[in-house]
């Protein structure tokens, strides 16, 4: 079986400097005041996982972990 990945944003260590949705649009979102969350229901698609391992290694605030499944 294929471990499958999901990325989460912890919304209260997000700042908001958006460089998760700038290096993988398709795995996150923004609120109105531009703190990042998890697009859906956070799984990552397959051909995708090297972004969200991507997004985890920019977030200056250590907010987004991804969970292997």
């Amino acid at each position: 079986m294929t471990e499958r990945l999901r990325v989460h944003v912890d919304p209260d260590k997000c700042q908001g400097h958006a460089r998760c949705k700038a290096l993988a649009p398709e795995l996150f979102e923004l609120d109105e005041y531009g703190n990042a969350h998890e697009a859906g229901d956070g799984i990552v698609p397959p051909g995708l996982e090297d972004k969200a391992w991507l997004a985890k290694s920019n977030c200056p605030e250590i907010a987004i972990d991804v969970i292997e499944e």
